[in-house]
């Protein structure tokens, strides 16, 4: 790769691969400063890879019927072209729509992990490797590209959500425990009557505020009503729609708990200690990144059964092994290794024009 290209990233979704991928992008940028980097996604993933400052542009493959949504993406693209695509997403969707894309040089993962056709579309391949973390696997692309490993997860705030997060701040009463809790799989997900534990158990001992934030769909609302109506200590939803104010809570947040989803990633790339309830999937492939194993809560793996190589398969049934003491004594390291976590005031971090990450 030469500097001063144009580069598209395909990575259609979801939430957390896209901020597994802010280290990739970070360190092509530091090695390319003046390359351009374009990211196609679908919409709501895509408004979280255009916070970071890198980014110029995202390209949105809308949801609905996909025969008309690969035509108007196809249509938009018909006059571009690219000096390299990086196809970082290995199911057919993706693939068709690095087939899309103009440009000479496509490269994807080996055929070893690639899936569903996708090594058929792309014409260079990186050296194949057991499965891994996935945001590690991200980085043997700059590997590839002579690009030096950058764990940078910069995140673009407006200035209007970042004076809502200092006022927000300024309003609290006791350090936040924001509760994730909504997945895009009920396997995932951990019983609301442990989460109303969880929250009592945080008041009392410590005196954290519970709060629960993500989406608002129909299954997390059931799941905020039955935590809220199980709980003793008051329980805030602070849920919407919105991945700017989600992103501001959680960088408010003195501690964030949740299950495998794509806002424990966001809070952990936040820099928030963030506990991630894991069962259903292996932490070794889709936890956190290397310096935030240690708050793993891991129902996956077996007593003594080794955590490499990663497995893709999930284990049903497994949630239900996590229970509230496992979580609170996750909260006891995290308070023991982490200022923040104490309820020191720590600010969200905003970037400057070149992506360095300053506090307010």
């Amino acid at each position: 790769m030469r500097d001063g290209q144009r580069v598209a990233i395909v990575l259609l979704s979801a939430i957390g691969d896209i901020v597994h991928a802010f280290p990739l992008v970070s360190s092509l940028k530091a090695r390319y400063p003046n390359s351009r980097f374009e990211w196609i996604a679908h919409p709501v993933p895509g408004e979280v890879a255009g916070r970071h400052p890198a980014v110029d542009r995202v390209w949105a493959l809308q949801r609905g019927p996909k025969g008309r949504a690969f035509r108007d993406l196809r249509r938009e693209l018909a006059r571009e072209r690219f000096d390299l695509v990086i196809d970082l997403q290995m199911y057919l969707k993706a693939s068709l729509v690095t087939l899309l894309i103009d440009s000479p040089r496509k490269i994807g993962f080996d055929r070893s992990r690639a899936r569903e056709l996708n090594w058929i579309v792309t014409r260079e391949k990186i050296p194949a490797r057991p499965l891994q973390q996935i945001g590690e696997e991200y980085l043997e692309f700059a590997d590839h590209l002579d690009a030096p490993r950058k764990y940078e997860w910069p995140f673009r705030f407006t200035e209007t959500e970042r004076a809502a997060s200092r006022l927000f701040r300024e309003r609290l009463e006791a350090p936040m425990a924001a509760f994730v809790v909504g997945t895009s799989r009920r396997e995932k997900e951990w019983d609301p009557r442990r989460w109303a534990t969880l929250a009592d158990a945080l008041h009392l001992e410590w005196g954290y505020g519970a709060c629960l934030v993500g989406g608002r769909s129909a299954s997390e609302d059931d799941l905020a009503r039955r935590i809220i109506e199980g709980s003793t200590s008051p329980v805030a939803d602070l849920r919407a729609d919105d991945i700017g104010r989600l992103a501001w809570l959680l960088g408010s947040a003195a501690l964030v708990v949740g299950c495998d989803t794509g806002p424990l990633h966001l809070g952990t790339a936040l820099g928030a200690p963030s506990i991630g309830l894991f069962g259903a999937t292996d932490p070794a492939r889709y936890g956190p990144r290397h310096d935030g194993l240690d708050l793993v809560v891991d129902a996956f793996h077996d007593p003594g059964e080794p955590w490499h190589p990663a497995k893709r398969r999930r284990r049903p049934g497994r949630m239900d092994r996590i229970q509230v003491l496992d979580v609170l004594a996750k909260v006891d390291l995290a308070r023991n290794r982490h200022q923040r976590a104490r309820g020191e005031d720590q600010p969200i971090q905003a970037t400057d024009p070149t992506g360095r990450a300053f506090p307010e």
